[in-house]
């Protein structure tokens, strides 16, 4: 019987997420732009990790200092453009209306 279950769920094709029709294409800017925010802030902290480019962050109030500067900066970055991900993230979701 076990394996009839696993057939059946191996034959069943995968979920597809659904996106609503009425998305605002304003609010999926934003969000592909938050997105790609959130990458940079995560490359810009790997970077952190070896010493920093803020200075070394040996205390807790030079760590969150830094923290708060990267995230800044990845979020301006993405708003000016970043990489160039926001946007093809944001055709792709319209794309998929």
């Amino acid at each position: 019987m076990d394996s009839m279950l696993i057939a059946q769920t191996a034959a069943a094709p995968p979920a597809t997420p659904s996106i609503p029709k009425d998305s605002d294409p304003a609010k999926i800017q934003d969000a592909a732009q938050q997105f790609e925010a959130l990458l940079i802030g995560q490359i810009l902290e790997t970077v952190s990790q070896d010493g920093g480019w803020l200075g070394s962050g040996e205390d807790s109030a030079s760590s969150c200092a830094n923290g708060f500067a990267q995230e800044q900066l990845a979020g301006m970055m993405a708003q000016q453009g970043g990489f160039g991900l926001s946007k093809l993230i944001a055709e792709g979701l319209q794309r998929a209306e």
